[in-house]
Parts: structure tokens; sequence; C-alpha cells
């Protein structure tokens, strides 16, 4: 009877093909993990536990390398050989808990690298993988996945831009680099598209004012690039990829090392469009021609104690230039044929260095030098920008106190050929550049009451060598209601010291001229916000996570480009009332072991109040929402991402009453495809279409750009106050502009790519 049992034990275990059963069971935290993920590596075999926490399959002879893991742990990885499994056994896996997923590290809230969710600021994270599920060439256009931020093209022809926050303009946000603020003012139109997003590591989102530790410009809230480090970098990267519109685009990074301290990343990005295209017939290119490169090498030194040195550098070249079809360089200057042409030359060198001193003291400086040469059909656009920055911060910790104390330097040289660095009158009119000194010093004190309880507080002052003391405080709360849930309360103000001329395109094409009408005060913000930050946990395995903030700004002395009262003119002051900004953002993310879902909306309302009078402002929509929908295969190593937006009506700038334009933007979306296929050791190809719906601006209006028939004005009419005639010719009497703009005229396209890396 033994022998009996023995054979059918045997039976059971071994099937006809000589397979042997293998059963596990996954656990974390002491419970079972439903819809974990099993990999066989020898067998490309992809399962999931069932809804107890089980899994069962049938190897032939051999050894596998399995791993399990979920999307909260740390992966399990382990062999199994075939002859040691024993028949019926149950074998039991206990994964860990993945903490650095669940508190990513930031650093823009405070200054400090802390978890994200013992920050008492909320900071939004977004890691390289979040932007390959849309891939693009640059930073600029990668936002548009970002809920509530959102790139925002101001000219048809140049497609020139910058960002939103919560709908506030580009000027409101500071961009950073490794903490660094290389990136403001004149550079912020094109120096976020000339930062390749191969380098980027993460990037966090600090919304609200941040003057009280990062100073002027920080007023609707920050945008921290942090690049890769050699440490971690892989040893060589490729990513290039080419779409049906011919653009192409060209990532390259290595790293090196310098003897046994030295690390170096070496990045290089080419980005090319050459080919004109006009598929709404109005014979002006529907996108800019551009020819870019951007070269980028960090170093970081390996020293005693582990203490922090790192110096890198980046240097960006390109040639844009749209306009009539048949334009060619030759033209550049000429009332012949219309062409705007912009030769960009950037340099910049940021670095920082810990003092071999006890204290943690960290020395950050930077230098940007920025060259504008712009031709606007005849006007031309010199420009000359360069900012030095230096801060040396002292990190303290105490007892349940950590402080951060600093000093700053920043010197803003900024000249070109408008009428914003000039005095006099348009005849004698004396060149004087901007040269602003803006020293600081601050303190930051993040106090943990309790376990519970965090209260932050902080102050800066500056003295600006042209609006003289600025003091900005900084108030915020937190409490953790338990490990999963937590509110944060933050208040404080904000400043932004005159800088009128980041490129307003309506001010270098068409009819108006720019008026300075009084001597311009630096605008302030007041702002307070609320955030709910939770994890809320299913009994299958998934989890949902929720971001939800309402936010208020309230603005005075802001400066608002006045384009009503003299049709004629863009009128530059600071308006004699008050501007709001408020609304609720919604960031949603739930994951289960092949689907992954990130959907936010927000909701806001931006206005100016004068002499009683509330408008909206111009080209800010009342709801944007995004969305990132991912589907991993089980037995297939392919990715499938779905990604779009989605924008409300906003008010559009119209050039008169009888303008024929509809004066507000329809709903629109630009939603794109993507499958990503990782079958190949090193290698990744993905293929997918962009704008899936083929969508256009203008498709309800007569026409997007003015008159492009006549871009010189030479056939309209004008009143003696400068206004244009209605004619027969010119019958809603119009000049040229092409300012009408609020989303990007490229239609539908495919693209495919390849990425390569050797670690």
């Amino acid at each position: 009877m033994r022998y009996i049992l023995l054979l059918l034990t045997l039976t059971f275990t071994y099937t006809s093909f000589g397979q042997i059963a293998f059963k596990g069971f996954v656990k974390l935290d002491g419970k079972p993990v439903v819809n974990a993920t099993i990999g066989i590596k020898e067998l490309n075999l992809l399962l999931s536990s069932d809804s107890l926490g089980f899994f069962n399959l049938n190897l032939k002879s051999g050894t596998y390398t399995f791993k399990i893991q979920t999307f909260d742990s740390k992966p399990l990885v382990f062999n199994i050989d075939t002859k040691n499994i024993l028949p019926n056994n149950r074998y039991e896996y206990n994964l860990e808990l993945n903490e650095h997923l669940i508190d990513e590290v930031v650093i823009s809230g405070t200054l400090r690298e802390v978890n994200k969710l013992k920050s008492t600021v909320p900071v939004e994270v977004y890691n390289s993988t979040f932007f390959k599920k849309n891939p693009i060439p640059n930073i600029y256009e990668a936002l548009q996945n970002i809920n509530g931020v959102r790139p925002q093209l101001n000219c048809n022809i140049c497609n020139t831009g910058d960002i939103h926050i919560n709908g506030l303009e580009g000027p409101y946000t500071m961009i950073l680099i490794d903490g660094m603020p290389v990136v403001s003012s004149l550079a912020t139109v094109y120096g976020l598209s000339g930062i390749p997003i191969s380098l980027v590591e993460r990037m966090e989102i600090v919304r609200g004012p941040s003057s009280a530790l990062y100073g002027s410009e920080a007023i609707g809230g920050i945008i921290n690039i942090i690049t890769k480090s050699p440490d971690k970098a892989p040893l060589v990267s490729i990513d290039a990829f080419l779409n049906t519109w011919l653009e192409t685009n060209i990532d390259i990074g290595f790293k090196t090392k310098f003897g046994k301290k030295i690390m170096g990343l070496s990045g290089i990005n080419y980005f090319n469009y050459s080919n004109p295209t006009d598929n709404n017939n109005d014979n002006f290119t529907d996108l800019t021609l551009q020819n870019r490169i951007s070269l980028f090498q960090k170093f970081t030194v390996k020293r005693k104690n582990s203490k922090a040195f790192s110096l890198a550098g980046r240097f960006f070249y390109e040639d844009r230039w749209g306009g009539e079809m048949n334009w060619i360089p030759e033209f550049r200057g000429s009332d012949s044929i219309y062409g705007e042409s912009i030769y960009t030359t950037r340099y910049e060198l940021f670095g920082n260095y810990e003092l071999p001193t006890k204290e943690k003291i960290i020395l950050t400086s930077s230098f940007t030098q920025h060259y504008q040469n712009s031709f606007y059909g005849l006007i031309p656009f010199k420009a000359n920008q360069r900012v030095i920055y230096n801060q040396l911060t002292w990190y303290k910790h105490l007892v349940r106190h950590d402080w951060v104390l600093g000093s700053s330097a920043r010197n803003t040289y900024y000249d070109d050929n408008t009428v914003a660095t000039s005095s006099g009158d348009s005849i004698n009119s004396i060149n004087k550049p901007n040269n602003v000194f803006l020293p600081g010093i601050f303190f930051q004190d993040d106090w943990a009451i309790s376990d519970k309880h965090n209260l932050l507080f902080g102050l800066r002052y500056d003295y600006s060598s042209v609006h003289k003391s600025i003091l900005t405080p900084r108030l915020g709360y937190k409490f953790m209601l338990n490990k999963n849930h937590l509110i944060r309360i933050n208040a404080g103000t904000g400043y932004r010291v005159v800088s009128i001329f980041t490129e307003d395109h309506a001010a270098l094409t068409g009819a108006r001229k720019t008026e300075i009408a009084e001597e311009l005060k630096p605008e302030k913000s007041m702002n307070i916000n609320l955030n709910y930050y939770g994890t809320v946990y299913f009994k299958n395995g998934t989890n949902l996570r929720i971001d939800l903030s309402p936010f208020y700004t309230y603005f005075t002395n802001k400066i608002i480009p006045d384009y009503l009262t003299d049709v004629t003119k863009i009128i530059y002051k600071n308006i004699t009332g008050y501007a709001e900004s408020m609304g609720i953002s919604l960031n949603t993310e739930f994951r289960t072991s092949q689907f992954k879902f990130i959907v936010g909306g927000t909701l806001m309302e931006v206005s100016k109040t004068e002499n009683g009078i509330k408008t909206r402002q111009l080209l800010t929509e009342r709801f944007t929402g995004t969305w990132t929908i991912s589907y991993s295969f089980k037995n297939l190593p392919l990715d499938i991402d779905y990604t779009g937006n989605i924008y409300s009506p906003m008010k559009l700038p119209l050039l008169g009453p009888l303008d024929p334009r509809p004066s507000n933007s329809p709903w629109w979306s630009i939603q794109n495809i993507q499958m990503n296929y990782k079958g190949f050791t090193g290698f990744e190809l993905y293929i997918g279409i962009k704008n899936l719906l083929n969508w256009l601006p203008g498709k309800k209006a007569p026409f997007l750009i003015a008159r492009p028939h006549d871009p010189f004005d030479k056939l309209v009419n004008f009143n003696p106050d400068g206004s244009a005639q209605s004619t027969y010719e010119n019958p809603y009497a119009l000049t040229f502009d092409p300012t009408y703009v609020y989303g990007p005229n490229q239609g539908i396209r495919v693209f495919f790519g390849l990425r390569y890396s050797i670690k």
C-alpha cells in the first residue's frame, strides 16, 4: 500500500513531460499579497499571486531565477533548482516594504533632503520613467503631462512660450537646475527648450510662493530639475527617435572615471526639424524649424566623510525660424518676405562644495550667459543677459529642530535694444542696461513638535539695488493623521523684482508700440494653501494615492500688459487694484499589478480687479486635466502608455472690436499613445502616435494669423491715433499679428525610437 501511495504522488507531481509542481505563498508585513508579480527569467514568464497570496506552476528540470515584487515592495530575487523541490510543499516568501518608493526624498520644499511624507512643504516628484511614457525632446514639452502646469505658446510663428503654474505666467515661476536659479527672465523663453530630458533624474515642483528660501521670481512656484548623478548613471546610454514630421532627436550619455576620486557624466543632445509644413494653407510655417545642440558635463569628486563636491556646465545653441514658406536666411531683417529668425547662445556653470568643517555648510554657485540675436520681420531684437549667483547654507540639527540658515547674492545684468533698457524719448534715447544686485539672508526652522505635528517658520530679507528692502515670511504646519494620511497648511509671501522684457512677442510684431507708463514697483503676493496627501490600501492588493490642494494667492502691484486701453500700444504699469489666483488641484494615482493610472485635474479662477471691475486673465483656462494610463503585459516584455490633457476655454487676445476671430478658445485636448518593448538585453524599442485626435487650433476661426498676406502692413491705412482703418481691403481693421495662439499647431504624427544602455 505504501508503494502505491508513493507511485500516485509521483504521478501527480511529474507530468508526462517530466514537469515538477512548484507552489508558493507571498506575504508582506505578515499579510498575504494579492497580485504580486512573479517573474521567471529563463522562461520569460510573468504570473501573479491569487486572492489569497498563492501561486502554482509546473517547471521542467533545471535551475530558474525568480523575481517577486509588488508596487510598494523591494524586489526579492532567488534561484530555484528543481532537484531541491519537495513534493506537495508550499514555499513561503516574505517581501520587504520599499520605503524609498513610499517616501521619496525631496529637496525643493525645505532645501534639505527629506522624505516626501515628512516634508512640511508639499512637493510633487516626477522621475525619468514618468517622462518616458510620452517621449519628448526637452523639458518645456515634458511639462504638458503634469496637472496644473501648462506650456503656453505665445507666438504662432516662432513657437516661443513660457510655463504657467495654476494659471500664473512664466515670469512667476522660478526654474532651478540642481537647486540653482540658472533659467530666468529672458532665458525662460528659450532656456527650457534646450534642456534635454535625458539628463533629468527627477523633477520637483512646489506650488505657491517660495521666496522665503529662493528669493525673487519664486512668486508662483518653483520647478527644480535634478540632473543625474555620475555614480547612478549608466556607463553608456542612447535615446533616439524620429517622427513622420521628420523631427529628429538624439540623446547620448556616457560616464568616465578620472582616477579613483573623480567621476564624470557627459551628455549630448541634438534636435533638428527642417521640414517646412503649411497644412492650414496660410503660407506660414505651422511649426518653427529648429536646429539645436546642447552639451552637458558634470563632475563629482569623492571626498573624506562623503562631503559633497560637484561641478557642472552646459552649452546650448539654437537656430530657429518660422515665417512665410519661401523664406530663406538671405531675407533676414528685410521687408521682402516675412520671417522670424532667432539665434540663441547660452552658457551655464553651476556647482556645490561642502566646506571641510564639522558643521554641514555648503557653498553653491552658478553663472549663466545668454545671448539672443533675433529678427521679427524688420524688427531686430538683440539681448544679453548675465546672472551670477552665490549662496552659503548652514544646515543645523538640534533636538526636534532642523535649521537652515543662509546668505545669498545675485547679480543680474540685462541689456537689449528696446525701451526696456533705455531712457529718454525715442529721438534722444540713451541705452541704459539693467544691473541689479540682490543680496539676501534667510532662516528656516522645521520644528518636530511631536511625531504627528510639525511647525515650519521661515524668514528672508533681501536688499535690492533698485527696490531696496524686501521681507518675505513663511509659515507651515503638518499634521500626520496616521502613517498613510497627512494634512499640511502653508502660507507665505512672495515677490518679483521688475523684469518686463522676457521677449514679449506682441511687443515685437504688429503695429503696437511699447509704453512704460510709470516707475514700476516690485510685485508682491500672499498665498495660503491646504494639502491633503493619503494612500488608501484595498484588500486585493491595489492602492489609491490622493493629493488634494486648495490654493489662494492675492497679488498687489501686479504688472499685467494692457492691450485694451489703446489698441496701438502695449502699456506696462502696476495695476491699481489687486489680482487673484484661486482654485483646487487634485492628483490621484491608482495601481494594480498590471495597470497604473495617474489622473489629475485643476479648477481655478485667475483674475484682476481694478476700479471695482473684475476681469479674467487672458490665456488662462478655468479647468485643466491630465492623465497617464499604463498597462504592462504579464507574459510579454511590453508596456502600453496612454497620455493626454484637456483644457477648458480661455480668453484670447483680439485686435479690436471688428476682429472676426472667436474671443474664447474651445475645449481642446492633446492625446498620445505609445508601445514600449523591452525584450532585448539593454535595448528598448518604442513606437506611438502623438496628437491621436489630430486636434488643431482655430478650426472654427476664419484664420489664426491676422493678415498673413500683408505681414509688413504695407496695405494697412492708419488713423491719426495709430489705429488701423477699416477699408475695403481690410474690413476688420487689423494689422499683421501672430499672437492669437493657445495650443500647438501640429497635427497627428507617428513616432518611433530606440533606447540603449550599458550599466
